[in-house]
């Protein structure tokens, strides 16, 4: 089984309008909430075996807060097209996982998490589907599982997922 962590970055901040987009940092709520999320993960053995980061500033620094809640070490890959792909591209990036790896957190933006997540996502609780449907906020989590033949992250693709959770910064 594969497990495939979708996380929007914080709130970012809007107080330097000149600034390119990629260039914009969290704002003090997407800090709080990054390690909130971070805090939640490690309460409920969340545990990456990667983390593929978009390399824009305020993905890169919602990853540092969610990993400052946490008392292990994961490996990191910080990647523009994270920032640039839409969701098929996200998809595709994914098949190219080491198929040793159990799990992966995708730090990225919207829309295309919420594309990847509606994408991937077979089933699920209506719940979690319909809040996905309607929102990914900021700072929010979509936990997705993968029953893949071989173990490889190849299978990991349109429709076959379970998105076992979702959850926003407010549900905690």
């Amino acid at each position: 089984m594969k497990t495939l962590y979708l996380l929007r970055h914080g709130k970012s901040a809007w107080n330097k309008p000149d600034l390119p987009d990629f260039d914009r940092p969290l704002a003090p709520r997407g800090r709080r909430a990054a390690r909130a999320m971070g805090d939640h993960m490690a309460r409920e053995g969340l545990r990456p075996d990667l983390i593929l980061c978009s390399a824009a500033r305020r993905a890169r620094e919602t990853m540092e807060h969610v990993q400052d809640a946490w008392s292990f070490e994961v490996p990191v890959l910080l990647e523009r097209e994270i920032y640039d792909d839409d969701a098929a591209g996200l998809e595709g990036r994914l098949g190219r996982v080491d198929p040793n790896l159990g799990s992966v957190l995708m730090i990225g933006h919207n829309p295309t998490l919420q594309d990847l997540t509606l994408r991937l996502a077979g089933v699920g609780p209506a719940e979690a589907l319909t809040g996905v449907r309607r929102k990914f906020p900021t700072a929010a989590l979509a936990v997705l599982t993968f029953e893949v033949p071989g173990a490889a992250w190849t299978g990991v693709r349109t429709g076959v997922g379970t998105l076992s959770r979702f959850v926003r910064p407010r549900d905690l």
